[in-house]
Protein backbone atom coordinates (compact mmCIF):
# COMPACT_ATOMS: atom_id res chain seq x y z
CA UNK A 1 0.00 0.00 0.00
CA UNK A 2 1.31 3.38 -0.56
CA UNK A 3 0.11 6.45 1.50
CA UNK A 4 0.71 9.67 0.19
CA UNK A 5 -0.32 12.96 2.72
CA UNK A 6 -0.54 16.17 1.62
CA UNK A 7 -0.97 18.93 4.62
CA UNK A 8 -3.17 21.53 2.85
CA UNK A 9 -1.74 24.39 4.54
CA UNK A 10 -5.23 26.37 5.27
CA UNK A 11 -6.34 27.57 8.42
CA UNK A 12 -8.21 23.93 9.22
CA UNK A 13 -4.69 22.67 8.90
CA UNK A 14 -6.67 19.58 6.82
CA UNK A 15 -4.03 16.70 5.55
CA UNK A 16 -5.35 15.07 2.57
CA UNK A 17 -4.29 11.20 1.12
CA UNK A 18 -3.71 9.24 -1.91
CA UNK A 19 -3.84 5.35 -0.93
CA UNK A 20 -3.19 3.16 -3.58
CA UNK A 21 -2.64 -0.44 -5.29
CA UNK A 22 1.79 -0.65 -5.43
CA UNK A 23 0.94 -3.46 -8.23
CA UNK A 24 -1.73 -1.54 -10.50
CA UNK A 25 -1.19 2.27 -9.09
CA UNK A 26 -5.26 1.66 -8.55
CA UNK A 27 -5.79 5.06 -6.05
CA UNK A 28 -8.20 6.30 -3.72
CA UNK A 29 -8.22 10.41 -2.86
CA UNK A 30 -9.62 10.34 0.61
CA UNK A 31 -11.19 13.50 1.95
CA UNK A 32 -9.70 15.80 -1.08
CA UNK A 33 -9.83 19.77 -0.42
CA UNK A 34 -7.26 20.97 -2.45
CA UNK A 35 -8.65 18.40 -5.79
CA UNK A 36 -6.46 19.82 -8.33
CA UNK A 37 -3.56 19.31 -6.27
CA UNK A 38 -4.76 15.82 -5.58
CA UNK A 39 -4.75 14.92 -9.32
CA UNK A 40 -1.80 16.90 -9.77
CA UNK A 41 -0.02 14.52 -6.41
CA UNK A 42 -1.34 11.54 -8.25
CA UNK A 43 0.18 12.33 -11.83
CA UNK A 44 3.30 13.10 -10.40
CA UNK A 45 3.54 9.79 -8.13
CA UNK A 46 2.14 7.84 -11.76
CA UNK A 47 -1.29 6.90 -9.87
CA UNK A 48 -4.13 6.65 -11.45
CA UNK A 49 -7.23 8.11 -9.16
CA UNK A 50 -10.64 5.49 -9.53
CA UNK A 51 -12.31 6.14 -6.62
CA UNK A 52 -13.10 9.31 -3.70
CA UNK A 53 -14.48 8.42 -0.36
CA UNK A 54 -15.19 11.00 2.15
CA UNK A 55 -15.05 10.18 5.69
CA UNK A 56 -17.94 12.81 6.38
CA UNK A 57 -19.90 15.51 5.15
CA UNK A 58 -17.88 18.41 6.16
CA UNK A 59 -17.03 21.12 3.38
CA UNK A 60 -13.38 20.62 3.96
CA UNK A 61 -13.43 17.01 3.76
CA UNK A 62 -15.50 17.01 0.37
CA UNK A 63 -14.49 20.49 -1.27
CA UNK A 64 -12.39 19.03 -3.73
CA UNK A 65 -14.32 16.59 -5.19
CA UNK A 66 -15.63 18.01 -7.74
CA UNK A 67 -11.84 18.99 -9.30
CA UNK A 68 -11.15 15.12 -8.87
CA UNK A 69 -14.36 13.69 -10.13
CA UNK A 70 -13.81 16.34 -13.44
CA UNK A 71 -10.00 14.95 -14.46
CA UNK A 72 -10.73 11.35 -13.26
CA UNK A 73 -14.34 10.16 -13.47
CA UNK A 74 -13.75 8.50 -9.77
CA UNK A 75 -17.15 8.11 -8.30
CA UNK A 76 -17.64 9.28 -4.46
CA UNK A 77 -18.22 7.18 -1.56
CA UNK A 78 -19.17 8.10 1.70
CA UNK A 79 -21.37 6.41 4.44
CA UNK A 80 -24.86 5.61 3.44
CA UNK A 81 -26.44 7.63 5.85
CA UNK A 82 -24.20 11.04 3.70
CA UNK A 83 -26.49 10.11 1.17
CA UNK A 84 -28.41 13.67 0.28
CA UNK A 85 -25.38 15.26 2.13
CA UNK A 86 -22.46 15.02 -0.22
CA UNK A 87 -23.24 16.18 -3.66
CA UNK A 88 -23.14 13.27 -6.44
CA UNK A 89 -22.39 10.33 -3.36
CA UNK A 90 -22.67 7.70 -5.75
CA UNK A 91 -22.64 4.89 -3.00
CA UNK A 92 -23.35 4.41 0.55
CA UNK A 93 -21.19 2.43 2.81
CA UNK A 94 -21.83 1.11 6.20
CA UNK A 95 -19.85 -1.00 8.86
CA UNK A 96 -18.11 -4.06 7.43
CA UNK A 97 -18.18 -3.42 3.92
CA UNK A 98 -14.80 -3.56 2.51
CA UNK A 99 -13.55 -1.35 -0.27
CA UNK A 100 -11.24 -3.36 -2.69
CA UNK A 101 -9.32 -1.43 -5.14
CA UNK A 102 -6.04 -3.83 -6.91
CA UNK A 103 -4.39 -5.56 -4.14
CA UNK A 104 -5.89 -2.62 -1.74
CA UNK A 105 -8.35 -3.66 1.10
CA UNK A 106 -9.71 -1.31 3.13
CA UNK A 107 -12.48 -1.77 5.75
CA UNK A 108 -15.23 0.44 6.32
CA UNK A 109 -15.67 0.94 10.33
CA UNK A 110 -18.94 3.07 11.38
CA UNK A 111 -17.87 5.90 13.83
CA UNK A 112 -19.75 8.63 14.71
CA UNK A 113 -19.48 11.61 16.99
CA UNK A 114 -17.76 14.42 15.44
CA UNK A 115 -21.15 14.15 12.88
CA UNK A 116 -23.41 11.20 12.52
CA UNK A 117 -22.40 9.54 9.07
CA UNK A 118 -18.84 9.55 9.88
CA UNK A 119 -16.51 6.42 8.77
CA UNK A 120 -12.96 5.59 9.03
CA UNK A 121 -11.40 3.22 7.26
CA UNK A 122 -8.80 0.15 8.34
CA UNK A 123 -6.38 -1.58 6.37
CA UNK A 124 -5.95 -4.66 8.03
CA UNK A 125 -2.43 -6.72 8.29
CA UNK A 126 -1.82 -8.21 4.80
CA UNK A 127 0.88 -10.29 3.27
CA UNK A 128 2.08 -7.08 1.75
CA UNK A 129 1.73 -4.48 4.75
CA UNK A 130 3.02 -6.10 8.30
CA UNK A 131 0.87 -3.53 10.31
CA UNK A 132 -2.90 -1.94 10.32
CA UNK A 133 -3.18 1.10 9.16
CA UNK A 134 -5.88 3.58 10.46
CA UNK A 135 -7.38 7.03 8.48
CA UNK A 136 -9.19 8.50 11.10
CA UNK A 137 -10.52 11.41 9.73
CA UNK A 138 -12.14 13.97 12.29
CA UNK A 139 -12.66 10.87 14.84
CA UNK A 140 -9.23 10.39 16.28
CA UNK A 141 -6.15 13.27 16.25
CA UNK A 142 -2.77 12.68 17.61
CA UNK A 143 -3.04 13.87 21.20
CA UNK A 144 -6.86 14.18 21.29
CA UNK A 145 -10.41 13.25 20.11
CA UNK A 146 -12.22 15.42 17.40
CA UNK A 147 -14.97 17.86 18.25
CA UNK A 148 -18.39 17.60 18.30
CA UNK A 149 -20.08 20.94 18.16
CA UNK A 150 -21.01 21.11 14.50
CA UNK A 151 -23.53 18.10 14.27
CA UNK A 152 -21.33 15.82 16.41
CA UNK A 153 -22.35 14.57 19.67
CA UNK A 154 -19.87 13.80 22.63
CA UNK A 155 -22.11 10.98 23.89
CA UNK A 156 -22.00 9.33 20.53
CA UNK A 157 -18.05 9.95 20.22
CA UNK A 158 -17.32 8.10 23.34
CA UNK A 159 -19.24 5.15 22.17
CA UNK A 160 -17.13 5.24 19.56
CA UNK A 161 -13.90 5.18 20.95
CA UNK A 162 -14.92 2.29 23.01
CA UNK A 163 -16.58 -0.11 20.66
CA UNK A 164 -14.43 1.31 16.89
CA UNK A 165 -10.98 2.01 18.34
CA UNK A 166 -9.87 0.67 21.63
CA UNK A 167 -9.67 -2.62 20.82
CA UNK A 168 -7.74 -1.81 17.66
CA UNK A 169 -3.42 -3.40 18.32
CA UNK A 170 -0.75 -0.75 19.18
CA UNK A 171 0.85 -1.09 16.42
CA UNK A 172 -1.51 1.02 14.20
CA UNK A 173 -0.41 3.75 12.37
CA UNK A 174 -2.72 6.39 12.22
CA UNK A 175 -3.25 9.18 9.99
CA UNK A 176 -5.79 11.67 10.79
CA UNK A 177 -7.60 14.43 8.69
CA UNK A 178 -5.77 17.40 10.11
CA UNK A 179 -2.70 18.42 12.33
CA UNK A 180 -3.31 19.81 15.41
CA UNK A 181 -0.61 17.87 17.11
CA UNK A 182 1.66 20.55 18.50
CA UNK A 183 -1.85 22.22 20.37
CA UNK A 184 -3.37 19.24 21.50
CA UNK A 185 0.25 18.33 23.11
CA UNK A 186 0.46 21.19 25.01
CA UNK A 187 -3.05 20.88 26.23
CA UNK A 188 -2.50 17.17 27.16
CA UNK A 189 0.70 17.99 28.95
CA UNK A 190 -2.06 20.42 30.91
CA UNK A 191 -4.34 18.11 31.92
CA UNK A 192 -1.23 15.78 33.07
CA UNK A 193 1.91 17.43 33.92
CA UNK A 194 4.68 15.30 34.10
CA UNK A 195 3.84 12.74 31.40
CA UNK A 196 6.87 12.35 29.83
CA UNK A 197 5.96 10.83 27.13
CA UNK A 198 3.63 13.82 25.82
CA UNK A 199 6.56 16.48 26.94
CA UNK A 200 9.15 13.90 24.97
CA UNK A 201 6.77 14.42 21.97
CA UNK A 202 5.57 18.11 22.06
CA UNK A 203 9.66 18.63 22.21
CA UNK A 204 10.32 16.73 19.06
CA UNK A 205 7.72 18.20 17.31
CA UNK A 206 8.28 21.75 18.37
CA UNK A 207 10.34 22.71 14.98
CA UNK A 208 8.59 20.83 12.73
CA UNK A 209 6.56 21.75 9.88
CA UNK A 210 3.15 20.00 9.54
CA UNK A 211 4.26 18.12 6.40
CA UNK A 212 7.13 16.78 8.19
CA UNK A 213 4.70 15.28 11.04
CA UNK A 214 5.42 11.74 12.35
CA UNK A 215 3.04 9.29 11.39
CA UNK A 216 2.34 7.61 15.29
CA UNK A 217 0.98 4.46 16.22
CA UNK A 218 -1.69 4.14 18.72
CA UNK A 219 0.31 2.53 21.22
CA UNK A 220 1.95 5.77 21.70
CA UNK A 221 -1.19 7.79 21.55
CA UNK A 222 -2.34 5.58 24.34
CA UNK A 223 0.72 7.17 26.24
CA UNK A 224 -0.17 10.86 25.96
CA UNK A 225 -3.43 10.95 24.73
CA UNK A 226 -6.00 12.10 27.11
CA UNK A 227 -9.09 10.81 25.62
CA UNK A 228 -6.98 7.60 25.75
CA UNK A 229 -5.99 7.66 29.50
CA UNK A 230 -9.22 8.41 31.27
CA UNK A 231 -8.12 6.07 34.08
CA UNK A 232 -5.19 8.43 35.20
CA UNK A 233 -5.46 9.20 38.37
CA UNK A 234 -3.81 12.93 37.61
CA UNK A 235 -5.87 13.14 35.11
CA UNK A 236 -9.41 12.81 37.03
CA UNK A 237 -7.66 14.51 39.99
CA UNK A 238 -7.61 17.73 37.74
CA UNK A 239 -10.70 17.68 36.16
CA UNK A 240 -12.17 16.78 39.84
CA UNK A 241 -10.77 20.27 40.65
CA UNK A 242 -12.46 22.55 37.87
CA UNK A 243 -15.66 20.05 37.75
CA UNK A 244 -16.41 19.15 41.64
CA UNK A 245 -19.27 17.27 40.86
CA UNK A 246 -17.33 15.19 37.97
CA UNK A 247 -18.90 11.06 38.17
CA UNK A 248 -16.39 8.38 38.18
CA UNK A 249 -17.42 7.05 34.94
CA UNK A 250 -15.20 6.99 31.64
CA UNK A 251 -18.08 8.59 30.00
CA UNK A 252 -17.55 11.46 32.53
CA UNK A 253 -14.28 12.18 32.04
CA UNK A 254 -14.61 12.13 28.14
CA UNK A 255 -16.99 14.97 28.42
CA UNK A 256 -14.90 16.70 30.73
CA UNK A 257 -11.84 16.50 28.85
CA UNK A 258 -13.68 17.45 25.31
CA UNK A 259 -15.45 20.35 26.95
CA UNK A 260 -12.36 21.85 27.75
CA UNK A 261 -10.92 20.73 24.77
CA UNK A 262 -13.24 22.88 23.00
CA UNK A 263 -12.19 26.27 24.86
CA UNK A 264 -8.55 25.44 24.51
Amino acid sequence: MIVLRRFMNNPLRNFNYLIACEETRQTIALDPLDGEGMVQLAAEHGLDIKLIVNTHEHHDHIDGNPAVQAATGAPIWAHKNALGKIPNQAHGLSAGDVIELGTLRLNVLFTPGHTPVHLCLLAPVSERDNVPVLFSGDTLFNACAGNCYNGGNVDTMYDTFVAQLLPLPDETLLYPGHDYMKNNLAFALDREPGNAMAGYWADQVSAFAPDDMPVMTLGQEREYNPFLRLHEPLIRARLKEQFPQLGDGDRDVFRALRSLRDQW
